[in-house]
This record gives C-alpha cells, sequence and structure tokens, in this order.
C-alpha cells in the first residue's frame, strides 16, 4: 500500500503531508446573469426548500457502505471532513465531479457519500447527478429506478423535476438517476439542454455532484469535467492499476484537480492516533474507510 502511495508522490501528483484530500484552485462554469436568474421561477436559489420533486424511499441493504452517518463510525467522520475541505475552500467550487481511473475503484459509492455528507446540513441543497450513463450505479446502489434521468431530460422526453427525485431520509438532496440507455451519451452533453441544465442546476442548488465515468475513457468524462469547477479522483489501493491511477491524475486540468479519495483503506498500526479513541467509541476494524 505504501508503493501505491509513493507512486503518487514521486509523480508530484500528491503532496506528501496531504495524500488525503489536497484542494486546488478550480475554473467555475460561466454562471448566469442577475438577470436569467430572477427570470427562472420553477426553480428556487440556493438554500431555499426543495419541493418540486417527487419523493422516494431509499431501499438499502443493513451492509451497504452507503449512507453511513447515523452509525458512529471512521468512513462517516472521514466524508464529514472531505466536505469541510470543499466547504472552506476559499475559490468555493460548487460544482464537482468524481470520479477514478477505472472501474471498480467506489467512485459510485464515493459520490453518493460526498453529497449525501453534504445533505447532512440542513441550509444546504445538494443536487447527485449520475453522469455514468453507459454504465449507471447510483439508482441501482439506492433502490431506485433508473428512469426517467439524466439521458431523457436531455433528450427531450421529460422535465427535469418529473426526473429527480427526492429521498425520504435526506429531503433536501435531489437526485438525478441516468436514465434511459442509449448510444449518442456525448451527443446529449455537448447538446444546448446539457448546458440549460446545468445553468438551472446552479441556480437550484448549492452543490452539485456529478457520479463521472472514468477519466480519459469516453468524451463522456470530458464534457462532463467542463461543466464542474473540480475534479475529485477516487483510487482503491487493493484494485487500482497503478498506470491507470497515475495517467487518469495526470489528464485531470491542474486548475481542476481538487484531490484523491483513497477508498476501502483498511486499518494500519501507524494510522492509528492516540486521541483518535478519546472522540468516538470502539469499533470493529472495517475494509471501508477513506483517508481524508
Amino acid at each position: 500500500m505504501s508503493n501505491f502511495f509513493e507512486s503518487l508522490q514521486k509523480a508530484e501528483l500528491i503532496a506528501p503531508d496531504e495524500l488525503a484530500f489536497p484542494l486546488l484552485n478550480s475554473t467555475p462554469w460561466p454562471v448566469p446573469s442577475a438577470a436569467e436568474t430572477e427570470s427562472t421561477e420553477d426553480f428556487c436559489l440556493p438554500g431555499a426548500p426543495v419541493t418540486a420533486f417527487r419523493t422516494a424511499k431509499l431501499r438499502l441493504s443493513a451492509a451497504s457502505p452507503v449512507f453511513p452517518f447515523e452509525a458512529d463510525n471512521a468512513a462517516a467522520d472521514q466524508y464529514r471532513m472531505i466536505r469541510t475541505k470543499i466547504l472552506h475552500h476559499h475559490l468555493k467550487p460548487r460544482a464537482i465531479v468524481v470520479s477514478s481511473g477505472g472501474p471498480g475503484d467506489g467512485k459510485t459509492i464515493t459520490s453518493i457519500n460526498i453529497a449525501s455528507s453534504f445533505a447532512l446540513k440542513q441550509d444546504l441543497r445538494i443536487a447527485l447527478i449520475d453522469g455514468d450513463m453507459r454504465r449507471p450505479q447510483i439508482a441501482a446502489t439506492l433502490g431506485l429506478s433508473d428512469t426517467p434521468g439524466l439521458s431523457d431530460v436531455l433528450s427531450g422526453q421529460v422535465s427535469f423535476e418529473d426526473a429527480a427525485v427526492c429521498p425520504e431520509e435526506a429531503p433536501n438532496l435531489c437526485i438525478l438517476p441516468a436514465g434511459t440507455h442509449g448510444s449518442t451519451h456525448a451527443e446529449l452533453l455537448e447538446s444546448e439542454r446539457w448546458h440549460t441544465l446545468v445553468e438551472k442546476l446552479r441556480r437550484t442548488f448549492d452543490y452539485i455532484v456529478f457520479d463521472a465515468p472514468p477519466i480519459a475513457t469516453l468524451a463522456d468524462y470530458e464534457l462532463l469535467q467542463l461543466a464542474a469547477d473540480g475534479v475529485v479522483v477516487v483510487a482503491r489501493p487493493d484494485h487500482s492499476e497503478r498506470k491507470s491511477c497515475l495517467k487518469a491524475i495526470e489528464a485531470v486540468p491542474k486548475e481542476k484537480l481538487m484531490g484523491v479519495v483513497l477508498n476501502c483503506v483498511e486499518d494500519w498500526l501507524f494510522w492509528r492516533k492516540t486521541a483518535y479513541g478519546y472522540y468516538s467509541r470502539p469499533q470493529q476494524s472495517s475494509n471501508r474507510r477513506l483517508k481524508a
């Protein structure tokens, strides 16, 4: 595991003392003018109650690693630390892409839990968008229907309000599934409807989290990245292929690389801190832990 970290350090992609989640500068998507914002009556402003969307109850197994915030565990604390770093970044990035170097690294779980950690703050309105329309996972992970969703909105078959859903467990979190499968996803993400949707999302929500396809594999990722302020890369030390991970990080524009989330990190003796046990109850070792 240390070799994995050392590879990132030697490539000067991760600072030696900030392996967890270094925040760098970001380039914002163009913000709509005040006139455009005032003329939009069907979308609420950030901080206002989300009332225009249907609701649904999430169906999660007891062993699910998503929404770990009811329990006092290390994973929940790590996601809160990620949230804090984003909230206090001086450029205030609001639209964030979560991706990885390849499948199976845990980007979808990370996307869901970052978004839901923000939703714990009742004064924030959060949108979670499944932008991986070719291999969608968010709806299946949360026990929701995958349609209607993003592809249906962008193809003009349904409105965003009719496609999005707010879970009963987190009413200020709005989820847009991937939608109907097709072969024109890149074209949909280059359409005028996509630009209009992103502008509406920015007017409606305080933070937007996009679950994107793996980096440098599809045009879909590049188009999602262009619409975002920052990119979070997910790596799994026991799974990620080293060269693919390094290549993925190098492909992210330097001004948008917010950091790396290490997924599924097992407890290690030298990571334990004496003070940590003072603030939380003793726990069993978990194979899902984020260093953040």
